[in-house]
């Protein structure tokens, strides 16, 4: 019996070889991958997102960038200022008498004790001064002062033979140098004066805004 059976009138044809087996052939691949099932838009596009962005290798969809806030951006070249210290009455006090005496002390050492270039160098310091004090403390930099002055000029008054003599150069240099020690000092007055009255004004204009 048998197994392989052929129709009426058709003839078996043979294998083609050649050009024109490996044509069918590419016509055989070619037809099986233009029969491909093409999978559906919606499996493309994440898990019903729709918006039509790849999935990452997770499978998640890619979420978009936060913006960014105006917060965390760069400041501006404005507020970067130079430091700007504070100090207390007491601490004034402190720096204007240690510079002072340190002035004085260099003035001997380098300059032989002019008293001339003490007083010129006092007037800076009393600027600086009435600069960094605080606002509650104003007051007190026009004060310190003058005692910041008398403590320099020690190293500058002549040698005595005893602290009467000492008291006697001591008084002899601040009355030759009256006129920076009280430039100075008014220097210092109108400094913080002018702060006072630039705190007012922003304080009044703060309270007219409100």
């Amino acid at each position: 019996m048998e197994h392989h059976r052929t129709r009426r009138g058709t003839v078996p044809l043979p294998p083609q070889t050649g050009r024109g087996g490996s044509g069918d052939t590419r016509r055989g691949n070619g037809s099986v991958r233009a029969g491909r099932a093409e999978p559906p838009r919606g499996s493309r596009s994440g898990s019903g997102s729709g918006s039509g962005t790849p999935p990452r290798a997770g499978g998640a969809p890619r979420l978009p960038k936060p913006a960014r806030s105006p917060a965390s951006a760069a400041p501006p070249a404005a507020s970067r200022r130079m430091p700007n210290p504070r100090l207390t009455g007491l601490g004034t006090g402190l720096f204007s008498v240690l510079v002072m005496v340190t002035l004085g002390w260099l003035d001997r050492l380098l300059l032989g004790a002019s008293q001339t270039a003490y007083g010129v160098l006092f007037v800076p310091v009393c600027v600086v001064c009435g600069l960094w004090v605080r606002r509650a403390d104003l007051v007190a930099a026009p004060v310190v002062m003058p005692i910041a002055f008398a403590l320099g000029i020690l190293p500058l008054a002549k040698d005595g033979g005893g602290p009467g003599a000492r008291l006697m150069a001591l008084a002899t240099a601040l009355a030759t140098q009256v006129g920076w020690l009280y430039g100075g000092t008014l220097l210092a007055a109108l400094t913080v004066l002018v702060r006072r009255v630039v705190l007012v004004a922003r304080r009044r204009r703060a309270t007219a805004r409100r």
